[in-house]
């Protein structure tokens, strides 16, 4: 069969069966000249391999998207990440996007709710709603989600060592709203192996924090069927400086890592790995980001095919969030982070990905404010609506450069995921520091070259201007750790802590056996228990981690 019958057949059968379901936006996508946009282009000659290698949307390998309408379809998410101070000024803030036209809830959490720590203990002092919203309990998450219902809109959480309690918690809300879990959809971060790479908020020690982790896996597979359990993390791991290929490399073998976990846990591949999603970075490189996403697809579908022997093709699906580089913005001349922010977010769409996050020109230099959001939603919305880059499926497919590009990025993170298999997986890889001094060298070399002037960085090493010191910052001010305490002393107050307490207990006798301890959260949060009560139950029964130094 030729590639034009092979074409016509992937038509008339996948994206038939597609379109019946869910229409694409128009009936036709031309260009302003007339020039109708095909749905995929292909080759008109001889292409070796192409089913292999290329394929079709919503086919394996899946390099050309999961989806066989993909943006044609409908958009992909625009999630705006947010959160800082109180739970009622985020919830004020997280109906301000949702007016604007933002399609899903992306929440931040302060340092003290990402560390298991209540606002009022002493490791909090300074740090409380500052990154992020405070969150010490269920009575915060009730006020965090007022207004909003739970069955219209998908939340994604960043958060990692504490994802079972904000799950939880997110649950029993739900609930409070008549919303039963088997309807809610969203993400939880809950990626704890790039935490002790690349960002460090972790808290117990691996095999401890996997055995949450897999918990999860199981308890949502049956109860919150619809949620995505991991949010496997390559954008810290970029952040902290590494290469493109090294996020693809050690953001698959943290993937890796966590299927075989599930496995020896007793689930099967199918039953799990389709609620898998993915979180990468979009950096300055267009062309090379786009490669990026793309051979990331591809080398997950061989990865779940080859190596765990998955049936289901949804299995095979590497779905991913995007967020644009924090680590590329400057606080010299901030409105350059919007081109910057334009670019990075095109190559998001131009790789094919699920939900997108732009960052706001303030950031370098604080939390945005509202006209800065404002901003970094309609770039979004502007390559959306305006550019066409969303009317054809994978548009740079075919690109000789494009195409060398994803073949050598697949190459060289397959020859990582090598490496670290000898030195016996991702886990004991990062007990030993392998992929943290890797990431330092990397991060070393991009910051030589800035100071070197090899690598230009505009408004800092090259067309500088005298600037006036910045103006209208968002500051979080520090009544709002004062009233944060006291909501927190009230809650307690008003509280059963006979319930609190047999709650606990019960959790802590869960945590040292073998039961899974989803139940055990839920029920902990159901009775007001605090965050950091919760955290200090799995503390005391597991321990703390301490950081393998690598220099």
């Amino acid at each position: 069969m030729s590639l034009k019958e092979k074409k016509k057949s992937w038509q008339e059968s996948v994206v038939a069966k597609n379109i019946a379901k869910a229409p694409e936006r128009k009936p036709s996508f031309t260009t302003t000249s007339g020039i109708e946009m095909e749905r995929c282009f292909t080759p008109d000659f001889e292409y070796p391999q192409y089913e292999d290698n290329l394929g079709f949307p919503g086919q394996y390998p899946f390099t050309r998207g999961v989806q066989p309408t993909m943006y044609r379809g409908r958009f992909w998410t625009m999630r705006q990440y947010a959160g800082f101070g109180t739970a009622r000024e985020s919830n004020e803030r997280y109906k301000y996007l949702l007016s604007a036209g933002q399609t899903g809830l992306s929440v931040a959490f302060d340092l003290p709710t990402q560390m298991g720590y209540d606002s009022d203990h002493a490791m909090s002092q300074g740090e409380v709603g500052k990154v992020g919203v405070a969150i010490d309990s269920l009575a915060d998450m009730e006020v965090l989600f007022d207004g909003i219902p739970l069955d219209k809109v998908s939340t994604s959480m960043t958060i990692n060592s504490t994802a079972s309690i904000l799950l939880a918690m997110y649950i029993a809300v739900a609930e409070k709203q008549g919303v039963t879990a088997d309807k809610l959809q969203g993400t939880i971060q809950n990626d704890i192996l790039k935490e002790y790479m690349a960002r460090g908020t972790y808290i117990y020690p691996p095999k401890e924090s996997m055995r949450i982790i897999t918990d999860i896996f199981a308890y949502c597979k049956d109860q919150v069927p619809k949620w995505n359990t991991i949010s496997i993390s390559g954008y810290h791991i970029r952040e902290a400086g590494s290469s493109a290929v090294q996020e693809v490399a050690f953001t698959l073998a943290d993937g890796i890592a966590y299927v075989d976990a599930a496995i020896k846990a007793g689930l099967d591949v199918d039953e799990f790995a389709p609620r898998l999603a993915f979180f990468f970075n979009a950096h300055n490189n267009l062309l090379e980001e786009v490669a990026k996403f793309r051979a990331a697809r591809r080398m997950w579908s061989k990865i779940m095919k080859d190596r765990f022997k998955a049936k289901d093709p949804k299995s095979m699906m590497l779905r991913f969030h995007t967020q644009t580089a924090g680590c590329t913005l400057t606080a010299q001349q901030p409105d350059n982070n919007i081109m910057r922010v334009t670019i990075q977010a095109l190559a998001a769409v131009l790789g094919g990905t699920q939900s997108l996050h732009t960052n706001s020109r303030d950031e370098a230099l604080a939390l945005p404010t509202e006209d800065s959001v404002r901003i970094a939603l309609r770039t979004q919305q502007v390559i959306a609506y305006e550019s066409g880059a969303a009317d054809s499926i994978d548009p740079l497919a075919g690109s000789f450069l494009v195409e060398s590009l994803t073949d050598q990025i697949e190459k060289a993170a397959f020859e990582y995921i090598e490496k670290i298999d000898q030195l016996g997986g991702a886990v004991e890889a990062i007990s030993r520091g392998f992929q943290q001094k890797e990431i330092q060298d990397s991060a070393y070399a991009y910051q030589r070259a800035i100071e070197t002037n090899d690598m230009v960085i505009v408004g800092v090493n090259k067309f500088t201007i005298e600037e006036p010191p910045p103006a209208d910052l968002l500051k979080i001010k520090g009544e709002v750790e004062i009233a944060q305490k006291k909501a927190l002393g009230e809650m307690r107050q008003k509280r059963d802590d006979a319930k609190v307490d047999t709650a606990l207990k019960a959790l802590a006798g869960a945590a040292r056996g073998t039961e899974n301890v989803m139940p055990f959260i839920l029920d902990a949060v159901k009775a007001y228990a605090t965050l950091g009560e919760i955290a200090d139950v799995f503390r005391d029964v597991f321990g703390k981690h301490r950081e393998t130094v690598v220099l």
